[in-house]
């Protein structure tokens, strides 16, 4: 469970380990047609997809694959989403990625780079890797944004879990060059 920033703090966001207690708070995330407009999957009832969710964030932290973080807001303790390093494998090449996904309420207000930045900031701090990745489907122009607002660049287009999409990616030295003192 190296990859998890479970303890970690941010501006605004406390990290911690993802907890089923937070399922009904993570509920409406699966509920939401907007948040599942940019990939495409089976649909799925919202409970059974929020199940599943859950069951494959506890297996990455079981198998030392990363995993998504809770982000709780610290001014009122609520979940704003999740962030997070996960170990994953895309055209058959085993990178880490940061991975985000906020409930709607929660959108456009800066959290999502903020976490995001968090987590490239710790991955490279701690030596976990040379570059990291983020897999952006080729709609989903608010991610892509989050990503460029971190340092990533856009790269080739491949297809990932039937999806088309953009993999974004910021080296350590890239990050060096332009990390502030």
């Amino acid at each position: 469970m190296k990859f998890l920033l479970n303890g970690q703090e941010s501006d605004r966001l406390f990290f911690r380990k993802v907890d089923r207690a937070d399922f009904n708070n993570w509920l409406p995330f699966h509920s939401d047609a907007k948040t599942s407009a940019h990939w495409v999957s089976e649909k799925e009832d919202p409970v059974t997809a929020c199940q599943k969710w859950y069951d494959k964030q506890l297996y990455r932290y079981q198998n030392n694959l990363g995993g998504m973080n809770a982000l709780i807001e610290k001014s009122t303790g609520a979940l704003v989403g999740h962030c997070g390093l996960l170990v994953q494998t895309v055209d058959g090449i085993t990178e880490l990625e940061i991975g985000y996904s906020l409930l709607p309420d929660f959108w456009n207000k800066g959290y999502a780079t903020e976490a995001a930045k968090k987590c490239r900031d710790f991955a490279f701090e701690n030596n976990f890797t040379h570059s990291l990745i983020s897999i952006i489907s080729l709609t989903n122009l608010p991610s892509g944004n989050v990503a460029r607002k971190i340092g990533m660049i856009a790269g080739h287009i491949t297809t990932y879990n039937g999806n088309r999409v953009t993999i974004f990616r910021i080296t350590k030295q890239q990050w060096q060059n332009t990390a502030t003192p």
